[in-house]
Order: C-alpha cells, then sequence, then structure tokens
C-alpha cells in the first residue's frame, strides 16, 4: 500500500498523469503552428534577399539561415523543459519561447532595415 502512495507522489508521475498524451500533442501542435509561422516567414525572407539582384554574401547567408532555424530550435528546447508538467505549464514554456522567437525575428528585421547593405553580395 505505501508503495503506491510513493509512486503516485513523485513529481514526474503525478504531472503525467495530470495530462494526458492528447492534450500533450494538442498543446504543442497549436504552439507548433506558431513556431511555423515563425520559420516561413523568416525562409520568405531568406529567399526574398537571396534572389534579389546582388544576392547575399556570407554574413547575410549566415544571419536569415540562423533566423531560419531559430523558431526549431527554440520549439525544441521549449518541448524538452516542459512537456512534464502540468498542461498550462507546458502551455506557458512554449508561449515564453515563442516570445523569445519573436523578438529574435524582430531584431532580424530592424536589423536588415538599418543595416541591410552589409547582407548583400
Amino acid at each position: 500500500m505505501s508503495e503506491e502512495i510513493s509512486d503516485a507522489a513523485t513529481p514526474a508521475r503525478a504531472s503525467r498523469l495530470q495530462m494526458p498524451v492528447w492534450g500533450l500533442v494538442a498543446i504543442a501542435v497549436l504552439f507548433g503552428l506558431f513556431y511555423a509561422y515563425a520559420l516561413w516567414n523568416a525562409l520568405a525572407f531568406l529567399i526574398d534577399q537571396a534572389t534579389g539582384p546582388l544576392g547575399l554574401n556570407g554574413y547575410g547567408w549566415f544571419v536569415l539561415l540562423l533566423a531560419v532555424v531559430f523558431p526549431l530550435i527554440a520549439f525544441a528546447i521549449a518541448f524538452a523543459v516542459g512537456w512534464r508538467r502540468l498542461w498550462w505549464h507546458f502551455a506557458l514554456v512554449l508561449l515564453t519561447g515563442l516570445c523569445v522567437v519573436a523578438v529574435f525575428w524582430l531584431n532580424v528585421i530592424a536589423y536588415a532595415a538599418v543595416y541591410g547593405a552589409a547582407f548583400l553580395g
């Protein structure tokens, strides 16, 4: 009897019992769509800049490819940190990661607007 109580009292087991797998998937997919939107925005901007008349230099490729990869990395880190927590903790961790992605994207856009000539080949 005490073995059942101590097993259910562990934090990882208790949180997994409180959030079913379908809830985890639903929250991850919902936030994943927003992360995918950020990724496609960055990819479209990269393609627009690369196919321009001057193209991109190495620095431009680095910055704009980093803007494409960053949402994937942020989602992976947020998912790894939050998947064992309660459903609203998981959602808050994914929302925090999405906010970091948005700030990074705004920084890339602002840098491109002010110092865009540094990207061109």
